[in-house]
């Protein structure tokens, strides 16, 4: 059984992906080629945003963002400590400060009520993460950071194309970005993102940013990286958006059937009311996390656990004013979650095989502990 089967997706998109890589092998353009322009008119499209801006990963694509918001040294960037490392690390990279708010345990984003504690005169940027496929909760902490002037960019590396109120994610704040790595609902076969905006402004400087500060051949009003996303993965991304609205359905399919079947026994994954969520991860919390686990590997079933280790526990970013204790939300959710296969082609038999184990791996601890 496949965690995430990308085996399976190209035996069905075959022979889409394949034209689409010939005809960048055919023409040769390698990099900033016609299908990363194409790609990316789409891509705004479907978000509604007015430009966006491939680049080679979604790490970059927050580093790039950040950039062209001028975030740098003694600057402080809010976020989330339950994320990848890769939404602080970007922040460190310009020698600014992650600030960290606790997380709503419901939906593991950050919570928007804690948020005004965190802010200084220092705060330069806010950073939520959509996390597990499911957009934060982007008003009030949009609301919250104009009434202070502070740009807010999305972390959205797992939720594109999930929605907020009716809005697609990465069209829901000063700057949205994401990732294609393989395994986001929608990836490439290698690593490539995307930043997203609808100021003028903004976009020229990411675009400037992502080719070594470059406006054109030879001139660099600024300092910029190696940040492009390459053609055959933008060929890649094209191949797959045009299978991505079934995709979803069939993600949503996949978690209504695990929810389903699984709320008695687990705490299932929670989605606001007003939100779609696209299933990046489908991660529950279990009390005896570690037999579980153990029961499902036993059983030939790939499990993960996001994030065992919150980022403020991290050694790169233990600072003495955070310590163990200091987000109490984001740490009990490391200690508790744990991700279950979860994607388009999990087969109904595969689905109930997982089903099957985890029932009967916490009704053997629950009996095992008394209860």
């Amino acid at each position: 059984m496949e965690f995430v089967d990308l085996k399976t997706q190209y035996a069905v998109l075959r022979n889409t992906i394949n034209q689409r890589i010939h005809t960048v092998i055919e023409h040769g353009q390698f990099i900033m080629g016609p299908e990363v322009r194409e790609l990316e008119e789409k891509l705004a499209a479907r978000t509604g945003s007015r430009f966006c801006i491939g680049c080679a990963s979604g790490t970059d694509a927050l580093l790039i963002a950040l950039m062209a918001l001028g975030v740098g040294p003694g600057d402080e960037v809010i976020t989330t400590p339950f994320t990848f490392v890769a939404t602080a690390e970007t922040i460190a990279l310009l020698c600014a400060r992650p600030v960290f708010v606790d997380i709503d345990p419901r939906t593991y984003n950050l919570d928007p009520k804690l948020l005004h504690q965190a802010i200084t005169p220092r705060t330069r940027a806010i950073v939520p993460v959509s996390l597990f496929g499911q957009c934060a909760d982007m008003d009030p902490i949009s609301a919250l950071a104009s009434e202070r002037g502070i740009p807010v960019v999305e972390d959205a590396a797992q939720s594109f194309g999930a929605t907020y109120k009716g809005r697609q994610s990465c069209n829901l704040s000063s700057i949205g970005c994401t990732s294609f790595f393989p395994s986001k609902p929608l990836g490439c076969y290698g690593d490539g993102g995307a930043c997203f905006t609808n100021d003028d402004e903004l976009a020229a400087r990411m675009r400037q940013i992502r080719v070594h500060g470059q406006d054109r051949r030879y001139h660099h009003p600024l300092v910029g990286i190696n940040g492009r996303l390459d053609t055959i993965q933008a060929a890649v991304v094209l191949a797959k958006l045009e299978a991505f609205d079934v995709e979803i359905e069939a993600r949503v399919r996949m978690a209504a059937t695990y929810n389903e079947q699984l709320s008695d026994v687990v705490t299932i994954p929670y989605v606001e009311p007003h939100n779609t969520c696209v299933y990046a991860q489908y991660t529950i919390q279990a009390d005896e996390r570690q037999a579980l686990q153990d029961a499902l590997n036993a059983n030939g079933i790939p499990t993960a656990v996001h994030y065992p280790v919150p980022l403020h526990l991290q050694p790169a970013f233990v600072v003495p004013e955070t310590r163990a204790g200091s987000f109490p939300r984001a740490e009990a959710a490391a200690r508790r979650v744990l991700s279950l296969p979860a994607h388009p082609y999990l087969s109904d038999g595969d689905q109930m095989k997982v089903i099957e184990i985890v029932r009967q791996a916490v009704s053997s601890a629950a009996i095992c502990s008394g209860n």
